[in-house]
């Protein structure tokens, strides 16, 4: 049975850092582009970032673009999303995703992804 397991949430003060680790089991990793969500509450979940399994290919939501970084250790199976300078409104339950992509597709709809872990709650305190 597929498990993703997300770990380092927390609670830190607006403009600190945090990583935030994802790690799969049971899975085929090479075969799958692995995505990062969120979703705060009363929001609807929200694309942060992926990342194809071969070539290392990212994508990163505007609201991430230069303060989250996607990455992934492919011999580990697990995937990290480094968050830097972080806002208030970063505040959530983050989610890591597997999709089933040979080819190392990308996608940031939460229907591609066939695989969800259980959340890490990320709290930015102001």
């Amino acid at each position: 049975q597929v498990q993703l397991g997300e770990s380092g949430g927390g609670l830190v003060q607006a403009g600190g850092s945090l990583r935030i680790t994802c790690a799969a089991s049971e899975l085929a990793f090479t075969r799958h582009t692995m995505g990062w969500f969120r979703q705060a509450p009363g929001k609807e979940r929200e694309f942060i970032a992926g990342i194809t399994w071969s070539s290392g290919r990212t994508t990163h939501a505007d609201s991430a673009k230069g303060r989250f970084t996607i990455s992934r250790d492919n011999a580990k199976n697990t995937v990290y999303l480094q968050m830097n300078s972080l806002k208030p409104e970063d505040t959530a339950v983050y989610y890591c995703a597997a999709m089933y992509s040979p080819t190392g597709g990308l996608c940031s709809a939460g229907g591609c992804y066939g695989y969800w872990g259980q959340g890490t709650q990320v709290t930015v305190s102001s």
